[in-house]
């Protein structure tokens, strides 16, 4: 199912859903099955500050869901740049994570991560969280959230952009990976 989450954010196949009017400013959400999911400020809970966001699965869903936001990438062209959040889980079954993709022209994906690798599962404290993706100079548009797959409930806060040198790997793929092993012999 990890490949198919992958696939399906990639290729920019997200269906936005409404959100309500306890959901934080400016994100909304999508995915394959966004009505199995709910986003909303939590005053109770947060990292840093006086709110969180929740996202939570609402049943057993037959699909990921994603909180989201999009956006032109302006000054983050032809930079690397880190996304990062603090996030809690609790009783994940499944998988979820932070997750970013550059989108070039013609909307095809020029970079992507969404910690499928390293993914958030169970039950756990606040925890920092980082994606780093290279944003092309042909970049057209940045594409961010948190991503469940699978049922339980996640609280994000302190989400940040930062631009960062050389030096930070990335985390994810991107279109300046070359092909490698084409004889199959490693």
């Amino acid at each position: 199912m990890r490949a198919k989450t992958c696939a399906v954010l990639a290729a920019v196949l997200l269906v936005p859903a409404l959100a309500s009017a306890a959901s934080p400013a400016g994100w909304f959400l999508a995915g394959k099955d966004p009505a199995s999911y709910v986003m909303e400020q939590d005053s109770k809970t947060a990292h840093e500050g006086k709110t969180s966001a929740r996202f939570a699965s609402t049943r057993e869903p037959k699909g990921f869901g994603t909180m989201m936001q999009s956006f032109e990438p302006g000054e983050y062209r032809g930079k690397r740049v880190r996304l990062s959040a603090f996030v809690k889980s609790k009783q994940i079954r499944g998988w979820a994570g932070l997750w970013m993709r550059v989108d070039g022209p013609e909307a095809r994906p020029l970079a992507f991560d969404n910690m499928q690798g390293r993914p958030i599962q169970g039950t756990s404290d606040w925890k920092r969280y980082d994606v780093v993706l290279d944003v092309d100079d042909t970049a057209t548009g940045i594409s961010f959230g948190v991503l469940l797959e699978g049922t339980g409930t996640l609280w994000l806060d302190e989400v940040k952009f930062q631009i960062v040198d050389a030096s930070v790997p990335t985390t994810g793929v991107g279109s300046k990976r070359k092909p490698e092993n084409l004889d199959l012999e490693r």
